[in-house]
């Protein structure tokens, strides 16, 4: 990835706090009231790897139906949590990782409790929670963000299709290394509005096959916009 220079980063912010501020006026401030705790929302994260929000919330909601506690799911048979959460796809992969997440967390804390991690500074709590099997940056930064309030900026493959298009980042940049960057553009208190607003946008209308750029608030902000007028005119 080539170097960025001061004067370059300072006008991506700049370009990142016009894009925040159009997407408010067009999306509204976003409020998140399904508030879990920390240890609900990295479960509920494993289960919304590669699947919708529907069917995570339909496997969560049957996982906490069939098991009363974290312990029960934690001492299940496997392929009786890998049943409950079938609705969320990869089963047979998300049902293994939870129960040792659930397994590692008891040997570690003591109890299935992840409050503690309220108290340590950001970047050490998300290196703790990136020490498990199936928990990467995106899943991490998710509990630090909406469920610790500790300032992360989550990037999943919505934020990314469209942080490139919009030329937020450099296009050659990975998806772990946009977590630190795109964090840099954006004021720690809106990295929640910000995240939930961009994914917004590439559900609606930044689309990954045809995006609707004609509906998009931001032309005049987007490099792949004036790309593709360049080269209708061209």
């Amino acid at each position: 990835m080539d170097e960025i220079t001061p004067t370059a980063l300072e006008q991506l912010r700049q370009r990142a706090t016009e894009i925040h501020r159009r997407l408010l006026q067009t999306f509204g401030r976003p409020d998140w009231s399904r508030r879990l705790s920390p240890l609900e929302e990295l479960v509920s994260t494993i289960l919304s790897q590669n699947t919708n929000d529907r069917n995570r919330d339909l496997a969560y909601e049957n996982l906490r139906a069939r098991f009363p506690t974290w312990e029960a799911v934690r001492d299940a048979d496997p392929a009786a949590v890998i049943d409950a959460i079938r609705q969320a796809g990869l089963a047979n992969q998300k049902g293994p990782r939870i129960q040792s997440v659930l397994r590692q967390v008891t040997e570690e804390c003591g109890q299935l409790n992840l409050d503690f991690l309220r108290s340590y500074p950001p970047q050490q709590a998300l290196d703790w929670l990136l020490r498990f099997k199936g928990v990467g940056p995106k899943t991490a930064s998710i509990v630090l963000q909406f469920a610790l309030d500790l300032p992360a900026f989550p990037v999943d493959t919505h934020i990314y299709r469209v942080s490139g298009r919009l030329g937020l980042r450099p296009a050659k940049m990975t998806v772990e290394q946009a977590h630190e960057f795109l964090a840099g553009l954006f004021p720690p208190a809106e990295y929640g509005p910000a995240h939930i607003n961009l994914i917004l946008l590439g559900r609606r209308i930044c689309h990954a096959r045809r995006p609707d750029c004609p509906a998009c608030p931001l032309q005049g902000l987007c490099d792949y916009y004036q790309q593709q007028s360049s080269a209708g005119q061209a």
